[in-house]
């Protein structure tokens, strides 16, 4: 328990504003060993890609017992810290929530992504009632005595399409930001947003560090530390041009 306390540790030093720790989001352990010796600080799983990689659809489709069993073998074949998506915690209540944390805490994990929409249609949930399971995952690592990264991923930006993103929305993430922080959350995830004035916006209101998702629309790299981000996330990026590649490779293949 100490080393996945240290790694814990070392995990969260790596969320620095102005320093985005950058994670090439894995599925499996060749992935994760892959991105490891690309020069990784640390490996987060997607839950899309694992989802995707098994023959599973995204939104807790993929049975709980499976991404643990699949966040295990991850954690036995690489020395880094792993971070695992949990998608919305695989329960309504703050219960289940903290037993499923319980789970990737117990399999190695030091860190996981909730998110507070619900799986079935994509709608946010109630703040409160989202703080509440974030509550119980803080009462999991607390009881594992594991200083848990619990990444408070809201899905305020999902709800329209990039162009229609305002000063509104950013208001409506930055009440669940502090919402979130009170209820022992260590970071606020925004996938979506990827306008760099509302980027700039949510990092200077949000008590948390900021953890932004790459896509084809975000700011590079350089511009997001410029604008204070302490996280890149790639999602599901990496799957996809994996599986592009070996599309390719096999079409030339049987082409001869």
């Amino acid at each position: 328990m100490s080393v996945q306390s240290d790694k814990a540790k070392l995990f969260r030093s790596l969320h620095r504003a102005g320093a985005p720790l950058v994670l090439f989001n894995i599925w499996d352990v060749g992935s994760a060993r892959a991105v490891a010796a690309g020069g990784a600080a640390a490996i987060a799983t997607g839950s899309w890609s694992v989802a995707a990689a098994n023959g599973f659809a995204d939104g807790e489709k993929m049975p709980l017992d499976f991404a643990i069993a699949n966040l295990a073998r991850i954690v036995a074949a690489i020395d880094l810290p792993v971070t695992i998506d949990l998608e919305s915690g695989y329960g309504d209540s703050a219960d289940a929530v903290k037993g499923c944390v319980a789970r990737a805490i117990e399999a190695g994990a030091i860190g996981c992504n909730l998110e507070d929409s619900f799986p079935a249609d994509g709608t946010l949930r109630d703040i409160d009632a989202q703080a509440q399971r974030l509550a119980g995952a803080k009462q999991a690592a607390v009881r594992a005595a594991v200083p848990m990264f619990i990444n408070s991923r809201t899905d305020v930006f999902f709800q329209k399409p990039a162009a229609e993103h305002d000063q509104g929305m950013v208001a409506v993430a930055l009440e669940r930001a502090h919402a979130y922080h009170h209820a022992g959350a260590d970071g606020l995830f925004v996938p979506g947003l990827v306008d760099a004035s509302l980027i700039a916006r949510v990092v200077a209101g949000s008590p948390l560090p900021v953890n932004i998702m790459a896509t084809a629309a975000t700011p590079p790299l350089a511009r997001l530390a410029g604008l204070g981000v302490a996280r890149l996330s790639h999602g599901p990026g990496p799957f996809f041009l994996m599986m592009k590649a070996l599309e390719e490779a096999a079409r030339s293949a049987h082409a001869g």
